[in-house]
């Protein structure tokens, strides 16, 4: 298949979408046209089986009244969502009669307790109080001030190298983050916190200084979601220095970056959990398989909003952008509404490999490439991807591929499912020549296409 092609079956991967940030109890202020609060809270059916469900990083914003509310790809894929969009909140449910008791019974526990101690405190003192002074912790000096540079190699050294370059992205619709790429104002970030602003809607751009300023989309790339947007008016900014993601080791540290229910500037660490996680994210036009990440796991906090931030290496170089996270099925709360997503250590970016590639094609010319071998695909069910119709002229008609044959093995990684291939494919980059071993072991050599992606 062609990995855009509509007609393509789900592969089974994970789905993704964003989070949003909640009102404080009690409050009742005006939601700002800025802020995830002010977005309407959506029913959801409640989830059935076993799987968990994977949310994108990108914070929703409530539509004002008079305006048509767009179709948000992500939040509508089955058991996914993206990690920068925030989603509604939920009601509490007030606490039932019997939970009051036992709250209020404990408390009365401590009150007595507390007061028993502190007669008998009161009564040894005082019966102290002519043998001698006593110590206390209060009566010592404050220690001197931390002078020395962060350690090298330390989370506080990257968290020191990386949040400069961090920005705050807001939409009327998401909330999320980004972090620049040049001094004159570029920023990576994902798609799908950005696509509500690529036909000339409303995005804000919040510097760690303060600064705000508007910005506008140059370029993105669903497929991948990926984007690139430009900040106005901006000079001498500090940009991020990009590593590389093909050297990655299961279990290195890294570092998240990024502005979770628009707690701008928020680090958290953890380490690589896996990689090559192919994760389904949904897509535009209603094909789940339109966004597919060969996906770098991490289990450092992520949460509603950070998508579009960086992920970061012990050098405080970029490796990753964070985009998806996985929450486990959860039971419905009151009105059928589902409980908002949150980090349960389970979280995937996008390489930086791969970042890098589709950034640079952007800012020349205004489009992403889409890597692809022309096939519709779907899983085998004996394990594997099924190729159907084959475009003519194609990498896959060139190669010799034909409708029906099975890929098993892409070079040295094992396809296990249409979403693994399609993976695998939109990594790599056009003109790479690979190698896809067949059920009926034979091994084909395909050189790898490119076609510009057509963002609607």
């Amino acid at each position: 298949m062609t990995e855009n092609d509509a007609g393509a079956q789900p592969g089974g991967g994970d789905a993704a979408s964003t989070p949003p940030s909640g009102i404080p109890a009690g409050a009742e202020q005006a939601p700002s046209p800025w802020s995830a609060q002010a977005q309407q809270a959506q029913q959801a059916q409640p989830q059935h089986g076993t799987e968990g469900v994977l949310y994108g990083t990108a914070a929703q914003q409530q539509p004002q009244p008079h305006q048509h509310q767009p179709h948000i790809p992500y939040a509508a894929a089955p058991y996914a969502t993206h990690v920068g969009m925030q989603q509604p909140q939920q009601q509490q449910r007030p606490p039932s009669r019997g939970a009051g008791k036992i709250v209020a019974g404990a408390a009365v526990v401590a009150l007595v307790v507390g007061g028993a101690a502190g007669g008998i405190g009161g009564y040894l003192v005082g019966n102290n109080a002519g043998g001698g002074s006593s110590v206390t912790a209060l009566d010592q000096q404050p220690p001197a001030k931390q002078t020395a540079a962060s350690p090298p190699g330390s989370v506080e050294a990257v968290a020191q190298k990386v949040l400069p370059s961090v920005v705050q992205l807001q939409t009327e619709q998401a909330e999320g983050s980004g972090f620049v790429l040049s001094d004159d104002g570029y920023i990576l970030t994902n798609n799908h916190v950005v696509d509500s602003a690529a036909n000339g809607g409303a995005l804000q751009v919040s510097f760690q200084d303060g600064k705000k300023v508007p910005g506008k989309v140059i370029g993105r790339d669903p497929t991948t979601d990926i984007a690139v947007v430009k900040a106005n008016g901006v000079a001498a900014l500090p940009a991020v220095e990009l590593g590389r993601s093909d050297d990655l080791k299961i279990g290195q540290t890294v570092v998240a970056v990024g502005s979770p229910f628009e707690l701008a500037g928020t680090v958290t660490s953890g380490i690589v959990s896996s990689l090559h996680r192919p994760v389904s994210a949904g897509g535009e036009g209603g094909n789940e398989q339109s966004t597919v990440l060969d996906a770098v796991q991490t289990d450092a906090a992520i949460n509603p909003g950070n998508s579009g931030g960086p992920l970061a290496n012990m050098s405080g170089q970029i490796i990753g952008i964070n985009s998806v996270i996985y929450s486990p099925p959860q039971a419905s709360g009151g009105g059928g509404q589902r409980s908002e997503p949150g980090n349960v250590g389970i979280g995937f970016a996008i390489p930086i490999d791969q970042a890098r590639r589709t950034a640079n094609d952007i800012i020349k010319t205004g489009k992403a490439t889409q890597t692809f071998i022309g096939a519709q695909v779907g899983n085998a069910p004996q394990g594997g991807a099924k190729l159907g119709a084959i475009t003519p002229g194609s990498p896959a008609e060139k190669a010799g591929l034909k409708e029906g044959d099975v890929v098993t093995k892409l070079d040295d990684r094992a396809v296990d499912k249409a979403d693994t291939l399609v993976a695998a494919v939109r990594t790599s980059a056009p003109g790479e020549k690979v190698k896809m071993t067949l059920s009926d072991s034979r091994v084909v050599e395909v050189t790898l296409g490119g076609q510009p992606v057509e963002a609607k």
